[in-house]
């Protein structure tokens, strides 16, 4: 049996993630995008909030940044966030255990 934090939901198989190449997958009803930068996993939501377009997984990495493919805009891939610390893209704990890659998705709240 695995040992696993709590909260925390298995994605892949490290080996199905490629250094500097995206990868989405659906958890818990979240479109994330998973990337390996410098051996460090990244998981961040997959849609650009430019357009609401869901492509950041298809971005390219550029100094532990990923680059929405269609837009140019810029997210770091440890906060989320744009340059100027501009609100960005959600990102998720990651956790490694037995060659297994887990996220953490803290469903968003909305105060209307």
């Amino acid at each position: 049996m695995i040992n696993v934090p709590d909260g925390f939901t298995f994605v892949c198989h490290i080996n199905e993630i490629k250094e500097k190449v995206g990868k989405k997958f659906i958890v818990e009803d979240e479109e994330i995008a998973v990337f390996l930068v410098n051996n460090t996993y990244y998981a961040t939501s997959n849609m650009c909030p430019h357009q609401h377009a869901r492509i950041i997984f298809d971005g390219f990495i550029e100094d532990e940044k990923v680059v929405c493919p269609a837009h140019g805009w810029e997210f770091d891939l440890k906060t989320g966030k744009m340059a100027g610390g501009r609100k960005g893209i959600r990102v998720f704990d990651t956790y490694i255990t037995e060659n297994k890659l887990f996220v953490k998705i803290i469903p968003q709240t909305f105060n209307w």
